[in-house]
């Protein structure tokens, strides 16, 4: 275990944590219950599709950069918090909740690279093709991001709740 640092180097450390946290999480929980739906309800299905495109382009250098945020600052927070006492460890209230924590976080970055590197890529070659492009299969990538989307937004909120967990602990 590491000594602690001083409280400046620590709360900064925080602050990016839950800055990345912000960041992310609200991205996912905007687009997911306010732009997109609105967005479905005025757009034809391939600007909706352009739309999703557009947003995605913005958000990947956003989510990717919070990733890493997250994953650098989470790190430290761990290495330094008294509970910790082993990476895999479930002897505790805090470090289940933490495993717990780290599993969806896992879970949320593989989502994320299928929306980045699968389900993005595919639109934009759809939306290349718009000729050959037929309503089904803009329906279908629409729906697979919205889901990809949702499930995000899920995970992140679980994440969230093992947060509260570790903290009461």
């Amino acid at each position: 275990m590491m000594t602690t640092p001083p409280g400046w180097v620590l709360a900064r450390i925080f602050w990016l944590h839950l800055l990345a946290t912000v960041a992310w999480i609200g991205c996912i929980i905007s687009i997911s219950i306010l732009i997109l739906p609105a967005a479905s309800k005025t757009l034809k299905p391939v600007d909706h599709l352009a739309f999703i495109e557009a947003i995605q382009k913005r958000l990947e250098p956003i989510a990717w950069f919070c990733m890493s945020l997250l994953l650098l600052t989470g790190m430290f927070q761990m290495s330094v918090n008294p509970h910790y006492d082993g990476f895999l460890s479930t002897s505790t209230q805090w470090s289940l909740a933490i495993l717990t924590k780290h599993i969806l976080g896992i879970f949320m970055v593989v989502a994320s690279a299928i929306q980045a590197w699968e389900v993005i890529p595919a639109i934009r070659r759809t939306l290349m093709n718009k000729k050959k492009a037929d309503e089904e299969k803009i329906l279908s990538l629409q729906k697979r991001e919205v889901m990809l989307l949702r499930i995000n937004f899920g995970l992140s909120i679980l994440i969230l709740l093992a947060t509260a967990f570790a903290r009461a602990s």
